[in-house]
């Protein structure tokens, strides 16, 4: 029953994530990624401390590849010094969820999961920025 409703509910996720990103400017879709890798990491945590270790693994993969995209969108040409900067915190965030994952150990996710939020609060409060500088939000 369980595997089922996990199932439920990754494919909820999944079809809310579909149906939003068409719709979505590259601000909301960033937005959304550190929502999902957020939620990857609170996940991992969780089933550290429970000792699921197939399920962590499945949430700290998905943290990593998320990671890379975020790493990958970067445009170093126009972000130059912020493009490096959020370039060698990605980097580290995803050696340290190695580490994590090899000790099995939360307090790794912990810390990444808050580097992640002071990122991602960031993004939260860019499109009320940006609007009050009369800057398009679409891409």
């Amino acid at each position: 029953m369980k595997a089922r409703f996990n199932r439920g509910t990754d494919a909820y996720r999944n079809v809310q994530t579909t149906a939003t990103a068409p719709y979505a400017d590259s601000i909301q879709l960033t937005q959304m990624l550190f929502g999902a890798l957020l939620e990857s990491l609170a996940e991992a945590e969780g089933y550290i401390s429970r000792q699921d270790f197939e399920k962590k693994a499945y949430s700290l993969s998905r943290a990593n590849k998320i990671l890379l995209g975020l790493q990958g969108s970067l445009d170093f040409n126009k972000g130059k010094e912020l493009a490096i900067n959020l370039s060698d915190i990605y980097d580290y965030s995803m050696r340290r969820l190695l580490h994590a994952s090899i000790k099995n150990d939360a307090t790794i996710v912990k810390e990444i999961r808050g580097l992640i939020s002071e990122i991602d609060s960031a993004w939260q409060v860019l499109p009320s920025i940006l609007v009050n500088q009369s800057i398009p939000l679409a891409s």
